[in-house]
């Protein structure tokens, strides 16, 4: 079964992983047809199984920091990269979840710019800004608001994998 994980702390933050050594963990950890797609953590492998645990553990040993993984098949992806969310040709992030939150978590959060929506263990945020990272909402407040860690994706990203897995 093809599998693909979305790792978080990957080439931000000081932690600069090359795609080729990542790998080469996965490898190390029995996955098999590994690629990986651009360089901000997206591990594209096979396996009977994938467990979020063993990669978290593996990949700690490894580079000596946490780095919170998120699991998806392609079926997923697909699910998720045909999202009907109008982003008004606004910026359209996915944050990755460990377990469903209520939809109104966030609302503590949502500006004029900034509005979210929640789908079981996918955030869906849409940015009104030019940038991302003109947004007053930081990845540690957004974590703060969800109780649990996340890792965001552009839709673009998301799609393309999808287009390329599914």
């Amino acid at each position: 079964m093809k599998y693909v994980a979305f790792l978080r702390a990957i080439n931000v933050g000081g932690h600069v992983v090359k795609m080729d050594q990542l790998k080469k963990l996965f490898e190390k950890m029995g996955f098999s047809n590994v690629e990986t797609f651009i360089a901000s953590g997206n591990v594209i492998f096979e396996a009977r199984s994938a467990s979020e645990a063993k990669i978290e553990a593996a990949l700690q040993d490894a580079l000596g920091y946490e780095v919170r993984t998120f699991v998806r098949t392609p079926a997923q992806l697909a699910r998720i990269a045909e999202t009907k969310l109008d982003a008004d040709g606004c910026g359209l992030w996915v944050g990755f979840l460990a377990s469903p939150v209520k939809k109104d978590a966030l609302n503590t959060l949502a500006t004029a710019t900034d509005t979210f929506d929640v789908d079981g263990t996918e955030l869906y945020w849409v940015c009104r800004l030019e940038r991302f990272s003109d947004s007053k909402i930081t990845g540690a407040r957004l974590e703060k608001a969800l109780a649990q860690k996340t890792t965001l994706r552009n839709i673009n990203t998301i799609r393309r994998i999808a287009a390329k897995h599914s």
